[in-house]
């Protein structure tokens, strides 16, 4: 069963459990589920607060007839080495799923998933469109947002050819680029509170976002610095490009705020 679909019989107790106020972990134990998989099929299908059986088992098949031809395989250098395929095949089409949930589009979930999974940690333009079966104008958009996001950089390959790279330290870039960003817009709120006054609705309303998004950068990057230090990695600095601070050339804002 572990490794089966979900059937409908098992959506509805789903549907029901998540009602009484069961955890993922709970449902998974009675229904003799893994937890990532009862965790996915809520998360893909609306949430605790929406999640429909019937409509997600739907959803489903409908899903699966429209995708089966873009089926996520494992990492194209990486034959072998007492790897289990059908494990690796599972692991990949999840991790693809748990993206996608998260808000990425499906290409470009397909194309981090592949590039993660290959043990070099890199593939050319060419060899992603010949693994995924996509288009290289599919290939280009989904790296233009990886690389935009921090998930993954270029590199020179022989002749004209570009590699496209993701380090070891590839989750650590995202994060500190998500926790950059939001100091941004929590600077750029706390100047629109001058701008528009605060004691008007509106800045005090940006007044509040800005102060508790600053608040959330902050601890965000003491939290990552924390776990960099439990691990052995924090060597006292951040490394360049990582201290989450604006870059030089972004726009300050007005400098109304406190």
């Amino acid at each position: 069963m572990p490794g089966e679909r979900l059937n409908q019989a098992e959506r509805r107790r789903i549907a029901e459990a998540l009602a009484e106020g069961a955890s993922y972990a709970a449902i998974a134990r009675e229904l003799g589920r893994p937890k990532s998989t009862v965790s996915r099929e809520v998360l893909r299908n609306g949430g605790p607060g929406r999640y429909d059986a019937a409509r997600a088992h739907a959803d489903t098949i409908a899903r699966a007839r429209r995708t089966a031809p873009e089926v996520t395989r494992p990492a194209p250098d990486a034959p072998g080495r007492g790897r289990d395929p059908r494990a690796v095949r599972a692991f990949t089409g999840m991790f693809n799923e748990l993206l996608v949930a998260g808000g990425m589009t499906r290409m470009t979930a397909r194309v981090l998933t592949c590039l993660y999974t290959t043990d070099s940690g890199s593939l050319t333009a060419a060899e992603l469109v010949a693994w995924l079966k996509i288009s290289p104008a599919s290939v280009s958009t989904a790296v233009g947002f990886l690389e935009g996001q921090g998930l993954l950089r270029r590199e020179r390959a022989d002749g004209r050819r570009e590699r496209y790279v993701v380090d070891d330290d590839v989750w650590l870039r995202a994060l500190v680029e998500t926790a950059r960003v939001n100091r941004i817009l929590a600077d750029a709120a706390i100047d629109g509170a001058g701008a528009f006054g605060q004691a008007t609705p509106t800045g005090a309303r940006l007044e509040r976002f800005g102060r508790f998004l600053g608040k959330v950068s902050e601890e965000m990057m003491a939290s990552i610095e924390r776990s960099l230090v439990e691990a052995g990695e924090w060597q006292g600095e951040w490394p360049e490009g990582l201290s989450g601070e604006r870059r030089e050339g972004e726009v300050d804002g007005a400098g109304a705020g406190g």
